[in-house]
This record gives C-alpha cells, sequence and structure tokens, in this order.
C-alpha cells in the first residue's frame, strides 16, 4: 500500500518541474491546470458528492495552515481558484507553493485511503501527464469561466 510519502514525491516531482521559480500567479495557473486534472480522473470514480466533501475537508485544514488558501471554492468542477489568483501578486511566493503541495498532498492522500490506493496510480499518472503537455505548450489561464471546458464557450 502507498502512503503519503509516494503522494509527496509525485507532486514534489510535479512541483520541481512546472512550478520552481514561477511568479505567483503563474503558479496558481499551474496549480489550477494540474488539481483540474486530478479532480477529473476521480469525478469518474467517486463523483461529484464525494469529491465535494473532500474537497472540504482538505481546503478546511489547508486554510488553517495557510490562510490566503481560503480564497479557494469548491464547485462543481473543481476548486474555484479565481480570488486566489487575484491576490497571488501580493501573496510571498514560498509560503503560497507550501499551501498550493499541501493542498495536492492531501488530495492525493484521502483519496488513496479512501479508495485503498486504487486511484493512485491514474492520479500520479494525471499529474505527470499535466506536466507533460504543458512542457509540449499547453497553455489554458485562469481567465476561462468556472465550470466551462478547454474549447467549450461560456453561455451569455
Amino acid at each position: 500500500m502507498r502512503d503519503a510519502d509516494e503522494h509527496s514525491a509525485c507532486v514534489d516531482a510535479w512541483m520541481d518541474r512546472e512550478a520552481r521559480g514561477l511568479p505567483p500567479d503563474r503558479l496558481v495557473q499551474r496549480f489550477e491546470r494540474a488539481f483540474s486534472a486530478l479532480w477529473r480522473r476521480a469525478h469518474v470514480t467517486l463523483g461529484e458528492v464525494t469529491l465535494g466533501a473532500i474537497m472540504d475537508r482538505v481546503l478546511y485544514y489547508a486554510s488553517e495552515r495557510y490562510p490566503v488558501l481560503s480564497s479557494l471554492k469548491v464547485d462543481s468542477t473543481g476548486l474555484y481558484c479565481v480570488e486566489l489568483q487575484a491576490l497571488a501578486g501580493g501573496l510571498a511566493r514560498d509560503q503560497l507553493a507550501e499551501g498550493l503541495r499541501f493542498i495536492l498532498v492531501e488530495f492525493l492522500t484521502v483519496l488513496g485511503n479512501l479508495t485503498a490506493e486504487i486511484l493512485t496510480p491514474a492520479l500520479h499518472g494525471e499529474l505527470s501527464r499535466v506536466a507533460q503537455e504543458e512542457a509540449g505548450g499547453f497553455e489554458r489561464g485562469s481567465e476561462s469561466a468556472p465550470g466551462v471546458s478547454e474549447g467549450e464557450e461560456a453561455e451569455s
């Protein structure tokens, strides 16, 4: 059975490849993309209600340790990061990175515990895939409307 150390190693590898040295606003954008990929993959198996409950718990603990993360909200498509994105420019990069790392590790750990690590290989693979897409020039900004998937238009 895997443990939090393996989840930490996976997230640390993603952060080393994709987030090292980024300014806070870009760090939030990368985090949002990575988290969205994890959410979509877990949603297939666990559904919106279960994932929402898990994220409420994760955000509760994350906000206690990193109060600035209280601006993150859970919605039906995952995390709503617009408020954090707006605050990012005035935040200490290292503390922001620690908080975002905490969310990813905690989310993977709770999902792993809940599913007896059945989803872990797929979730770790998603995090790696997101890194590969970003290395290949894939860009999607946070300015898209929440709940709008890539390639879709928001309804007016």
